[in-house]
This record gives structure tokens, sequence and C-alpha cells, in this order.
């Protein structure tokens, strides 16, 4: 049985499970901080252990004087990608309606009413 098998053999998934909490540290000034992550997982038994596991910070609890506060990760990448994506969208509305019906002058009306 090679290591990769060995350490798989070794893990115990609960599929319940979707948050782990980390070591709590202590700063300088006496705040302390545990980051708090999702975790998402299956894991296959069979011939060959497969085990896909995803995790994405969710934030930390930072304990401060005795009040307990939650700070969320904000991920940065989805904002920005949020707002490139309604620019992209409200532009390509603006040029189908230009060319639907521009807003300057018709310059190829009918003249032989004239």
């Amino acid at each position: 049985m090679d290591l990769r098998a060995e350490l798989l053999d070794s893990l115990d998934f609960d599929p319940g499970a979707s948050r782990v909490y980390g070591q709590p540290y202590e700063t300088a000034d006496g705040t302390t901080v545990i980051p708090v992550a999702e975790v998402r997982g299956r894991a296959r038994r069979g011939g060959e252990p497969n085990v896909r596991v995803r995790t994405k910070p969710a934030g930390v609890f930072v304990i401060k004087n005795g009040d307990a506060v939650w700070r969320p990760a904000v991920d940065a990448t989805r904002i920005t990608l949020a707002g490139i994506l309604v620019g992209l969208i409200s532009a390509t509305l603006a040029g189908v309606a230009m060319v639907r019906r521009p807003p300057w002058p018709d310059l190829y009306g009918d003249i032989s009413s004239r």
C-alpha cells in the first residue's frame, strides 16, 4: 500500500461537517483570532481511494476585551467579476438599442414629399 492510500485511509470524513475552526492564536495586543473555513468534500472507498476536498475561507472570530465579533472573508475577485459582467451586459444592451433605433437624426428619411 502506498503512502497516499495510507493517508487517505487514516482520514475520517464526516459528510455532515461543513465548517472547520482553526487553531486560535493571540496577537500582541491580547486579541484572540479564530479562523473559520468552509469545507466540502467527498471520499470514495473502493479499489482506488479518491478524495475531493474544497476549502474556502469563511472568516474569523475576533475576541477582544470579552466581546466576540464575526469578520467574514470577502472575495474581492467575485465582486470584481460581478462589476465587469454588469458593465459588459449594459454595454451590449446599449449597443443593441443603438443599432435598432439610433439616437442621431434620421438621414435617410422620406424626402419625396417636398
